[in-house]
């Protein structure tokens, strides 16, 4: 096991630095920082004015040296300004040039600037990673039991009423967007047209004191579109189980049905749902970006839409990092969830 999770681990960082290049790459492309220029100083800025702005920040140097001192395995630039004045990455504002530390990225806490927040990259995703995460919290809350609920009690009898009634249910709720759903739901239980006033429309005020009032909506919204995948898989699960040789050996013995799928049947059927649940928080944070800006709830998704829309490279760069990690670190517990939960696959 050890050397499996090892190997894992191996190929996770692998996948990380490939990830992150390539998002690196496309966002420090030249039109990018060029409008970051004209955005930091002035529309008119002329081509030259804007080499010169793009040079005085590190943005000229080739696109792996920068890509290190990103990630802080290569020392960070140190420029002579036309004023004399020593500039440099790791050199902060009052701090003298030979005081300055070599190294200062990703892999010593520094995630650089905001131009848009005018704050550290590190201070805004952990503020947003935190609203975020009170968020999946209810969701997976509210997501996991239901959906586990719908999918083994219409597993358990294949084709019956009950199964078509839950399964046409579920196939309803994935087939939904989030977008659409929610701006239903704001529509019927939010706004005054329709009268019934029991929600509020926008989550903003949840930010800082969270209600039933103000933060249901958000958090049904996400339950529901998955919910619906996780019933469905754990149907499926649960269909095939209860067919099983053992099953009706069980049954043939006189044992009741309720103990036959508690005792029996529900921990090989949820071997699979378990690989399921651990990927919806990977698909969360997708799920986020539309539901937090569609109920004004400025957490990691709006964070997202907020870095793209206004070129926000450093920021989008955090953003990028923190989903990737999510979802290699998801995708290792998964395997091994797996593992343990299903003794014939073998990790060798």
């Amino acid at each position: 096991m050890a050397m499996f999770i090892l190997r894992r681990v191996g190929v996770m960082i692998l996948t990380a630095l490939c990830l992150t290049f390539i998002v690196f790459f496309l966002t420090n492309l030249y039109p990018n920082l060029e409008k970051l220029a004209k955005t930091q100083g002035d529309f008119r800025m002329s081509d030259e004015e804007v080499a010169s702005y793009l040079g005085r920040n590190g943005y000229l140097q080739p696109m792996a040296v920068k890509y290190g001192q990103w990630l802080g395995v290569v020392p960070g630039f140190v420029i002579l300004d036309r004023d004399g004045v020593t500039r440099g990455q790791c050199i902060e504002p009052g701090t003298a040039p030979e005081d300055a530390p070599r190294f200062c990225g990703i892999l010593q806490g520094d995630w650089g600037y905001s131009t848009v927040f005018r704050e550290d990259v590190g201070k805004i995703l952990g503020d947003k990673l935190a609203l975020t995460g009170r968020l999946m919290f209810w969701v997976m809350v509210l997501m996991v039991p239901s959906a586990l609920i719908l999918g083994i009690l219409a597993g358990m009898r294949e084709e019956s009423r009950t199964d078509r009634t839950l399964s046409t249910f579920a196939i309803t709720t994935t087939a939904t967007p989030e977008y659409v759903s929610g701006v239903l739901f704001i529509a019927v239980f939010a706004s005054t047209a329709v009268g019934l006033k029991w929600f509020k429309g926008t989550a903003t005020a949840a930010m800082d004191n969270p209600t039933f009032e103000n933060f249901f909506l958000p958090v049904l919204t996400i339950a529901l579109y998955g919910m619906g995948y996780i019933a469905r898989m754990t149907r499926a699960s649960m269909a095939e189980v209860m067919t099983a040789q053992y099953i009706r050996t069980a049954r043939l013995k006189g044992v009741s049905f309720p103990n036959v799928v508690m005792k029996h049947a529900l921990r090989n059927a949820l071997i699979a749902p378990f690989t399921v649940i651990m990927l919806q928080f990977p698909w969360l944070l997708n799920g986020v970006v539309i539901v937090e800006t569609l109920f004004n709830y400025k957490g990691f998704g709006w964070t997202l839409v907020q870095a793209a829309g206004n070129n926000d490279i450093e920021l989008l760069l955090g953003v990028s990092v923190i989903s990737v990690v999510v979802v290699l670190v998801t995708q290792l517990i998964s395997d091994i969830g797996y593992v343990f939960l299903n003794p014939r696959i073998s990790v060798r």
